[in-house]
């Protein structure tokens, strides 16, 4: 019987794994100087694994760090040419960390209890060493390190973020179940109830397990990217919404999102921010997708969840001043509901305090009010006003502010625009369509 068990087992891993490969052949990274160096005696590594680090060529000063999760069957090297998260790197400047299992069935152990526990005996141990090799030989960033995984690295990734909150600031689970699902208690390395969707726990439940991988840990919990296709048969969707109920429980978030939105046909994107605007959960589900996550275009995303695009993604707001560049003049609000924004002279009070939330938000607190950008009716034409209006969640109240200095309306893609190219006090906002002109460029600043 455990024979029969256990290959059933590996036949599901194999599975698994085939599937992932099919998935990712088509994004390998765009090529580069910069190589995929194996890196030995990094730390403890009570589990044998391997290292692999990619750093580069315009690697920052004090870099980021990715921590990169194969799934079952796979490697770092694999993961490393089969994902865009290497040609990111390129873009950006953070370093990649890419380990490989080296036991025979390639999968990282998430069901022993020495990997569920912080600082126990296994995989995760080797992984947190890793960690540490960069920060100290590379210069790191200590606060900002990131994990990302696909199949059973995003169970490793729920694992991460449950075992050492105190090293990682967010994850990226693609394809995963909750941390603690796949437990076992008769040392096989595969849980079918789990795998199925079969196991169901309250949030509070899921949560518990989350908070006793490390008692007595006060401090920020990592903020979770989930993704799931609907028609996945190897781990099944109904674990997305069991990891849902798992993290937003972790941070006491209602299972009612803030925000629900369609990024693409047959993406639906969930939000759940706390108080101030922060999203510490999001989730994707993929409609009619199998196991073969991630697809093109989602590994940007991922990073854009984590802030190492320097899109405002980091989960921390920015706030400050808008200013006008055109006109050397501040954003100015209103308390009042519906009213329109207009550029005054930079006074650094309260109606100029702006706050670009990870929900894209641009929210001002004035007279005891916190009112958010808001494209007025809803309207995506050139002209439509850009006023105040109570924080409801809307894509008409979300606003990207690009590298390029424009604020451009998630809704509508067109951009903040001061009427008439006025560099007058008291001018009025709206939003149109993007010109390049200086009345469309804008800067938030401290």
């Amino acid at each position: 019987m455990r024979l029969g068990r256990a290959l059933t087992a590996l036949v599901a891993m194999a599975a698994c794994a085939a599937m992932s490969v099919a998935a990712q052949l088509a994004v390998a990274p765009a090529a580069s100087a910069a190589t995929l160096t194996q890196v030995t005696n990094f730390g403890n590594n009570p589990s044998n694994l391997q290292m692999y680090e990619y750093v580069p060529n315009n690697v920052q000063a004090h870099p980021p760090i990715l921590l990169a999760l194969h799934g079952c069957q796979g490697s770092g090297p694999y993961l490393y040419s089969s994902t865009q998260f290497a040609s990111l790197a390129d873009q950006y400047g953070f370093i990649v960390i890419y380990p490989s299992v080296t036991r025979s069935y390639d999968c990282w152990d998430v069901s022993s209890p020495s990997s569920l526990t912080h600082n126990g005996n296994n995989d995760p141990v080797g992984l947190v060493s890793m960690v540490r090799y960069v920060e100290q030989h590379n210069g790191a960033d200590a606060n900002r390190v990131y994990v990302t995984g696909e199949s059973s690295g995003a169970m490793m990734t729920n694992v991460m973020l449950g075992d050492y909150p105190d090293v990682f600031k967010a994850g990226a689970a693609f394809m995963g179940v909750p941390f603690g699902c796949f437990a076992t208690t008769d040392g096989s390395q595969w849980n079918s109830q789990c795998a199925q969707g079969r196991i169901s726990k309250t949030p509070q439940q899921w949560g518990d397990l989350v908070r006793g991988a490390y008692p007595g840990y006060t401090g920020p919990r990592p903020r979770m990217q989930l993704w799931h296709g609907t028609a996945d048969t190897t781990l099944y969707y109904a674990n997305f919404g069991e990891e849902i109920k798992q993290w937003t429980n972790v941070f006491g978030l209602s299972q009612t999102p803030t925000s629900t939105d369609t990024p693409q046909s047959g993406w639906t994107r969930t939000r759940y921010a706390d108080s101030g605007g922060n999203v510490d959960v999001e989730a994707y589900s993929i409609a009619g997708v199998g196991h073969a996550l991630p697809q093109n275009g989602m590994a940007a995303l991922a990073i854009h969840f984590f802030g190492l695009d320097g899109g405002g993604g980091g989960g921390q707001p920015t706030s400050g001043g808008l200013h006008a560049v055109g006109a050397g003049k501040c954003l100015d609000s209103s308390t009042t509901a519906g009213t329109q924004v207009q550029i005054q002279d930079c006074t650094g009070g309260a109606s100029q305090a702006w706050t670009h939330t990870a929900a894209n938000q641009l929210t001002v607190t004035s007279g005891g009010s916190t009112m958010c950008l808001d494209a007025y009716g809803k309207g995506t034409s050139p002209g439509t006003k850009a006023v105040v209006w109570p924080c409801n969640g809307g894509a008409n109240q979300q606003w990207l502010i690009n590298a390029n200095g424009t604020v451009t309306g998630v809704q509508s893609g067109l951009c903040l625009d001061v009427t008439g190219a006025s560099t007058a006090s008291g001018a009025l906002v709206q939003l149109w369509t993007c010109s390049g002109g200086s009345n469309q460029q804008w800067a938030l600043k401290p």
